[in-house]
């Protein structure tokens, strides 16, 4: 059994912006989220049987508390943001099981599904498809992967120390030290990549760093590792038997007409487990 844990929100922003490339600047109505529909869709149809979805439902968190430079949901384009819960309803509707975030984000969400997910004998891999740089802390060997869709790379834990020069356990130490412009923090000044990767193998965690080596900007190291690391305590589900696709409900028939999807909802009869 391998679980696919796909990242929702990213998904909607990568079909927006494609698709607006492609309309030369016309934002369909629900053009994005029908995208994400068919990428999930497509997943299906070559072989993913058990997978989930994680969105923020609002792009706030708890995080937004402790640094008031943390990314909001200022600056989304309305048109993208007026597609983020229609998306979570089309991907209920559809029979996928979906995870809208509120108090956490989406990264949670999957790092807190890939948590559970590992946790069951049954499961050969889990699949965590989003580029995000701080879901590489949950990469475990070759069982527990991130998937970059457009790149086409897969890391496993050999894939994260080549890329980033350090474990997976460390990537938190190491945005906290670095910054993730993505994100909104931005790391300790005069601290880059290969400074940041020498620091961590020479004396481990930052906790672990000798008292004067940060001087007084370690208190605002511990503050950024706390926005760098991933809540794994979200509980989404109780068996992986839940990320089971069983084929869309009877209501997405006429949902999928309503929001321009009645190909994707012919697909999806056709793609209906046997058994």
């Amino acid at each position: 059994m391998i679980v696919h844990l796909i990242d929702g929100t990213y998904e909607l922003f990568r079909h927006f912006y494609g698709l607006r490339r492609f309309h030369k600047g016309e934002d369909p109505p629900f053009g994005a989220a029908l995208g994400v529909l068919g990428t999930v869709l497509q997943m299906i149809e070559t072989g993913a049987t058990h997978l989930g979805v994680a969105t923020d439902h609002v792009v706030e968190s708890f995080r937004n508390d402790l640094w008031a430079g943390y990314k909001t949901g200022e600056g989304i384009e309305p048109a993208l943001f007026a597609q983020f819960h229609p998306l979570e309803e089309a991907l209920v509707s559809m029979g996928v099981a979906v995870w809208p975030m509120v108090e956490l984000e989406a990264d949670d969400g999957l790092a807190s599904a890939a948590r559970i997910a590992a946790a069951d004998e049954r499961v050969e891999k889990v699949s965590i498809w989003t580029p995000d740089k701080d879901l590489a802390q949950c990469v475990r060997g070759g069982r527990v992967v991130q998937v970059d869709r457009r790149s086409k790379k897969i890391l496993d834990e050999k894939g994260v120390r080549e890329k980033f020069g350090v474990d997976p356990i460390l990537i938190p130490d190491y945005l906290a030290l670095v910054g993730d412009a993505a994100d909104g923090y931005p790391g300790l000044p005069g601290i880059g990549p290969v400074t940041a990767a020498r620091l961590l193998n020479r004396h481990g965690s930052i906790e672990s760093f000798p008292p004067d080596l940060l001087g007084g900007r370690r208190d605002l190291a511990f503050l950024f590792k706390v926005l760098a690391t991933l809540r794994t305590d979200a509980a989404l589900f109780e068996t992986v038997d839940e990320l089971r696709w069983r084929g869309p409900t009877d209501a997405f028939a006429s949902y999928a007409e309503r929001i321009g999807a009645a190909r994707v909802a012919e697909r999806c009869l056709k793609a209906l487990p046997s058994s």
